[in-house]
C-alpha cells in the first residue's frame, strides 16, 4: 500500500513538472516572438547553433541581429536561458526602448539596472552604476556639476597635452612603417586623459610596451582582459577559476587607487594647513570645483572632520573605477572606428579635412591646432563648429554602439509597455531586459535603405529644419549613451574629447587597415576598389568581440601632410 502511494506521489509530481516546464516553455511567453524553444533547453541550444554559424568570437551583438532578422524584425524578441539565468527580452525598437528608459509611475529614474555582480571586480559593489533609488540620486548629484559643459572645457589644455604625446607617437610610426593596432593607442591615449581627469596624476600610458606603462594601467588592464572570453556572460560557478582570477586582480586594483587617494587626500590636508598658516582662518573664495573627480569625491570628509573613513575610502575607490572603465574604453573604441570609417571613405575623409581646413586654415600643423583648440575664448567655439566631424562621431557611434543597457523589473511590479507597430501591450515582469542599440541603431524604418552604410550626412540632413523633404530621426532612435534619467553621465566628457582628437589627428594622418577589414584592390591597377555608395571595398569584415573592436586589428600610419598628393599610408568600440 505504501509503495503504491509513494508510486502514485512519484508519478502525479512528476506530472505536474512536466505540465509545469511546458507552460514555462511553450505557453507563458508565447506571446513574445522567439525561436522555436526546446523543451529542456529552452533557446540556449539554438542560439548556440546560430552561433556556430559566424565567427565564434563575435560579440552577443552580432547573433541578437542574426536571429532579429531571420524573425522578420520585430520589435522585441524573447530569449529563454533558463536555467542558466532569467529570460532575456532584446527589444529591437527605438519606442520601446524609450519607455524602458524612461521615467514612469512604477520607476521614478527608469527601471532598475540588472545585477552587475559580475562586475564587481571592476567597479566595486558601490558603483553608481549599479546604485539605485537615493544612493544613486546622491552619486549622481555630487558628479553632475563636474561633468558640465563649462567645467568640460577648463581641461582642455591637460587633453591637448596628451593628444600631444599621441601625435609623437603618430610621427614614429609613420616614420617607421610598422603596424600596430589602433586600438591599443587610442586605449593609452584616453586612459591618460581619463586618468589625468579622475586622480590629477600622469598614469604614464601612452607606451606600445606594457612594462613602460605606469602600475595602475597595467593592473587594470589585466582586470579587464580576464573578462574577455567567450564565457563572460556565464555564472561565476560555470567558470569559478576565471571568477577567482578577476577577484584578485579586482583586489590589485583597488589597493592601488586606495594608496593613489590617501595620497591625494593627504596632500589636500597639507594644502589647507598652508592656506590657514598664510591666510590665517580667513575665509577666503574657493574655486567652485576642484582639479580632478578624486578631490571631489573627498569633499565628503567635511562631514567626517577631514578623516578618510574606510566606508568613504571604499565608495571613492568604486566611483573612481567605474570613471576609469568608461571614461578609456568607449571613447578609445569609437576613435579607432571612426578612424577606420573615414580610411573607407574618401568622401567622408575629404568633407572633415576641408572643415578642418577652413576652421583651422589649410596646411596648419597639429601644433598650431592644438593652441588654437587650447584658446579660452576661440577653442569652445570651434569645437561648436566643428558640425561635419561631429556627424562622423555621431555616425560611427550609431553604426558601432559602444555598449547597450541592461534592466530587470521586478516581479510584480506590473510594468507594462506599448509595441508600437501592432498596440499590443505586454507585461514585462521578472524579465531581464536588453536595449540592444545596435539593432536599433539598424533599423530600416527609421534611418531607411542606408541603414548598414556610413553616412555622416543624413545628421546634418536631419539637423536642417529647411529641409522638409529628408527623414526624420527621432531622438530616441539613436542612443549610444543610452537615455533617460540615467544616460552616461561622462557623453559630454566623451564627445567634447573625441572631437579635439579627430580634429588634431584627421588632417595630419591617413590610417590604412591591414589584415582583416584591409581595402580590396584592383588586380590590374593595384587602387582601391570604389564601390556605388562611394566607400572602399574590403577583403572581409571587421566586426567587435565581446563589446571590443576587433583585437587583432592593425594599421600602417604615415604623414598626411608630408606626403600631399601621393597615396597616404595610415594606421589605425555605459550608461549610469
Amino acid at each position: 500500500m505504501l509503495l503504491l502511494l509513494l508510486l502514485t506521489t512519484i508519478f502525479l509530481t512528476s506530472v505536474w513538472i512536466c505540465r509545469w516546464i511546458w507552460y514555462e516553455r511553450f505557453i507563458k511567453f508565447a506571446q513574445f516572438p522567439q525561436l522555436p524553444p526546446s523543451l529542456l533547453w529552452g533557446h540556449l541550444r539554438i542560439y548556440h547553433e546560430v552561433m556556430q554559424s559566424g565567427s565564434l568570437d563575435r560579440d552577443h551583438d552580432h547573433i541578437f541581429s542574426q536571429i532579429h532578422e531571420s524573425l522578420g524584425r520585430p520589435p522585441i524578441v524573447l530569449f529563454d536561458y533558463r536555467p542558466i539565468c532569467r529570460p532575456v527580452l532584446v527589444i529591437a525598437n527605438h519606442e520601446v526602448g524609450e519607455q524602458i528608459s524612461r521615467s514612469s509611475k512604477q520607476f521614478r529614474s527608469s527601471v532598475p539596472k540588472l545585477g552587475l555582480s559580475f562586475l564587481e571586480p571592476v567597479i566595486g559593489h558601490t558603483s553608481i552604476l549599479s546604485a539605485e533609488g537615493e544612493k544613486w540620486k546622491a552619486l549622481r548629484k555630487t558628479f553632475n556639476p563636474w561633468f558640465s559643459l563649462q567645467h568640460l572645457m577648463s581641461l582642455m589644455p591637460s587633453i591637448l597635452g596628451k593628444i600631444e604625446i599621441f601625435v609623437t607617437q603618430l610621427d614614429a610610426l609613420s616614420v617607421s612603417g610598422d603596424e600596430v593596432s589602433l586600438v591599443t593607442l587610442t586605449t593609452n591615449l584616453m586612459y591618460d586623459i581619463i586618468g589625468n581627469a579622475i586622480f590629477d596624476i600622469d598614469m604614464d600610458a601612452q607606451h606600445l610596451e606594457p612594462g613602460h606603462q605606469g602600475e595602475l594601467v597595467r593592473a587594470f588592464n589585466d582586470l579587464i582582459n580576464a573578462y574577455w572570453d567567450d564565457k563572460i556572460h556565464l555564472p561565476w560557478f560555470f567558470t569559478p577559476v576565471n571568477a577567482l582570477k578577476r577577484r584578485r586582480l579586482g583586489n590589485r586594483v583597488h589597493r592601488i587607487m586606495k594608496s593613489i587617494v590617501r595620497r591625494k587626500h593627504e596632500e589636500h590636508l597639507w594644502r589647507q594647513q598652508q592656506q590657514r598658516r598664510t591666510n590665517g582662518y580667513e575665509k577666503r573664495p574657493q574655486p567652485q570645483l576642484p582639479p580632478s573627480i578624486t578631490l571631489l569625491s573627498l569633499q565628503e570628509t567635511t562631514h567626517t572632520g577631514g578623516i578618510l573613513t574606510p566606508e568613504l575610502l571604499d565608495q571613492t575607490c568604486d566611483q573612481l573605477r567605474t570613471f576609469l572603465l568608461g571614461g578609456h574604453d568607449s571613447p578609445s573604441a569609437t576613435l579607432a572606428w571612426a578612424f577606420y570609417e573615414l580610411s573607407r571613405t574618401p568622401r567622408a575623409q575629404a568633407a572633415v579635412h576641408a572643415e578642418l581646413d577652413g576652421l583651422f586654415g589649410p596646411g596648419r600643423d597639429a601644433a598650431a591646432v592644438r593652441t588654437a583648440l587650447a584658446s579660452p575664448t576661440e577653442g569652445p567655439d570651434l569645437l561648436r563648429r566643428m558640425v561635419y566631424v561631429e556627424a562622423v562621431l555621431k555616425e560611427t557611434l550609431r553604426l558601432h554602439p559602444p555598449a547597450s543597457t541592461a534592466r530587470y523589473s521586478p516581479k510584480g511590479s506590473g510594468f507594462v509597455v506599448r509595441l508600437p507597430t501592432t498596440g499590443e501591450e505586454l507585461c514585462l515582469d521578472d524579465l531581464i531586459l536588453y536595449n540592444c542599440s545596435a539593432i536599433m541603431h539598424h533599423d530600416r524604418g527609421v534611418f531607411g535603405s542606408t541603414a548598414n552604410q556610413f553616412m555622416p550626412e543624413r545628421w546634418l540632413m536631419a539637423e536642417d529644419e529647411k529641409n522638409t523633404n529628408q527623414r526624420t530621426i527621432p531622438p530616441s532612435a539613436w542612443r549610444p549613451y543610452e537615455r533617460g534619467p540615467r544616460a552616461c553621465i561622462g557623453q559630454e566628457f566623451a564627445r567634447i574629447t573625441m572631437r579635439v582628437v579627430l580634429a588634431v589627428v584627421a588632417r595630419q594622418y591617413e590610417f590604412i587597415k591591414v589584415g582583416i577589414g584591409a581595402l580590396a584592390r584592383d588586380a590590374s591597377t593595384g587602387l582601391p576598389i570604389l564601390r556605388p555608395d562611394g566607400r572602399y571595398e574590403v577583403d572581409s569584415q571587421v566586426y567587435t568581440v565581446n563589446g571590443r573592436f576587433f583585437s587583432a586589428t592593425f594599421h600602417r600610419a604615415r604623414r598626411l601632410r608630408r606626403a600631399l598628393g601621393k597615396a597616404g599610408k595610415m594606421t589605425k568600440d555605459t550608461t549610469n
